[in-house]
Order: C-alpha cells, then structure tokens, then sequence
C-alpha cells in the first residue's frame, strides 16, 4: 500500500470533502441533518473525521449537495474504502483514537520527546516499565496488550516503505534510567541500530541548549504526501491526545521543530552521547 493510502486518511480526506462541498452549497449543519433526518451532531462528527461515514450517508449528503454523475460515485467509493479495517482494529482497547491509523499512512513523522524515548524506537522492556510506571492500577493483562500494540507499531519502520522518521530527544531522555541498567543498555542499542537506517534521524538536545521551543511537552507532526490531506500535529499527554490541523498551528510546530533540531546534536554526536551514556551505566 502506498504511504496516505490507508482508511484513516481517506475517511479524513472524505470529511473534508463533505464539510467544503456543503459550504459550497450554503448549507449549514442543522439544515442538512434536518434533510437528512438526522441529528446535525451526527453531521459534524462526520465533517470532523471524528466518525466514519456509511456509502449511503454519503450519498444522501452528496445528492443533497448538488453531486451527481462521476464525482459522486469517486466519493462514494472513497467512503466504502474508508470503512476498510486497518491492523490497529486488533488492539481497539489500546487505540481508542485515529492517531495510529494517521501514524500508518504518514510520508514523514517528525517527532520531540523530552521525557521518553520515542515510541516507534521503544524496546520491549522499555515499554513495558514506562507503562507500569504511568498506569500504576492497570492489570498484567492490559499490559501486556498494551505492549503488543506498541511493538505492533514499531513494524512501521521496518516495512518495505517506510516514512521519513525524524526524532529530537531531550537529554533528560538518556538520563533517566528506565526499567533499570540492563534495560536501557538494551535500549541505547536499539537506538544505535535504528539510527543507522537510511530514513530515521536521530538527534539529542543537550542540557547545554538551556530553554528551548519544546519545553511545553512532546508533540508529533505528521506529513501525508498527497496535497489533499494536509499535514496535522498531534501534541499528547499520558491519557489522550488533541489533533492540530489549523495551518498557523502546523507552520508554528514546523517552526519549533526547525528550532528543535537546529539546537540539537548532530545525528553522530547524538550517537557519540549515547555511547557514553552506555558507559556510565557499566560504572554504576
């Protein structure tokens, strides 16, 4: 499947679609669900990509809005494909929202951590303890589904076309020991691994850098390559996240970012660091 090609993408490029052709058609919310017989929040939650949207909903919509002929039944079949279930249906329990099926069809992931590492470059035990430790009641069960989501994702980076993986990390990152010693060696050698692969970069802010543009807190940028499906920043926190895809916040995030990895190491400093990360682990 090409990069952007997934349901996730299409039922928001759908939305879109539908939320400017009723624009067009000088219809609001509460005048189409009215037509329609529906409620006028079921209408937004499909505008908001929030909700998927059954072919024959979007018929109705699209007919209403003055559609007819080839247009209509191109959009039609963009919402049959938009219904298609990705891998992350498995784990609904773990993904309670569009992040991942976004993450999937991204052409560019371009991400800030300031506690963490990384997901994507997440090792095992290393998932394990942080969500132990930031789920302190979840049972061994959850857990472990929890687990088997994020290792699920990570294939992300291994599959035949991936994204453009890009990831800045704080220096309090490699300093917090996470899971114990034998953890984070194993884990410092997973991210010596994966920042030898020709699409992932790889670079540490150092304390040195003082105050910088991502000190609110990680967030994520995602890019799609078609022109159709605009770029969109995912800023999160232990329990949810919130979708940015207004484009001054987009361009400001962008910015952060350039800011971020400007003031960051290198991609073999950072390498160098973590080495001697490794070495002090062995000292203590």
């Amino acid at each position: 499947m090409a990069r952007g090609d997934g349901p996730t993408v299409r039922r928001r490029r759908l939305a879109s679609e539908l939320r400017r052709l009723r624009d067009v058609a000088d219809l609001t919310i509460d005048e189409v669900g009215e037509r329609l017989e529906c409620s006028a929040s079921k209408i937004s939650r499909i505008e908001t990509g929030h909700v998927g949207v059954t072919p024959r909903d979007a018929r109705d919509m699209l007919k209403l809005y003055g559609l007819g002929g080839d247009e209509l039944e191109a959009l039609v079949q963009l919402a049959r494909e938009a219904r298609r279930k990705g891998w992350w249906h498995a784990y609904n329990e773990v993904f309670t929202g569009a992040f991942v099926g976004l993450e999937a069809d991204a052409a560019s992931l371009r991400a800030f951590q300031a506690l963490l590492v990384p997901g994507l470059l997440q090792t095992e035990r290393y998932t394990r303890a942080v969500i132990k430790a930031i789920r302190p009641n979840a049972t061994e069960e959850s857990i472990e589904r929890r687990v088997a989501g994020r290792i699920e994702r990570q294939r992300l980076l291994t599959e035949s076309n991936p994204p453009e993986y890009w990831a800045v990390i704080d220096e309090a990152v490699v300093h917090r020991v996470v899971g114990g010693p034998d953890v984070m060696r194993e884990q410092f050698e997973r991210l010596q691994e994966i920042a030898q692969a020709p699409h992932v970069t790889l670079q540490m802010l150092p304390f040195t850098a003082g105050a910088h543009a991502g000190m609110e807190g990680p967030f994520l940028i995602l890019g799609f390559p078609e022109q159709a499906d605009p770029d969109v920043v995912y800023v999160e926190n232990t329990s949810s996240g919130v979708y940015l895809e207004q484009q001054e916040d987009v361009h400001r995030y962008t910015l952060m970012f350039d800011h971020l990895r400007a003031a960051a190491l290198n991609p073999d400093d950072t390498i160098q660091a973590i080495i001697e990360a490794m070495k002090g682990l062995a000292a203590s």
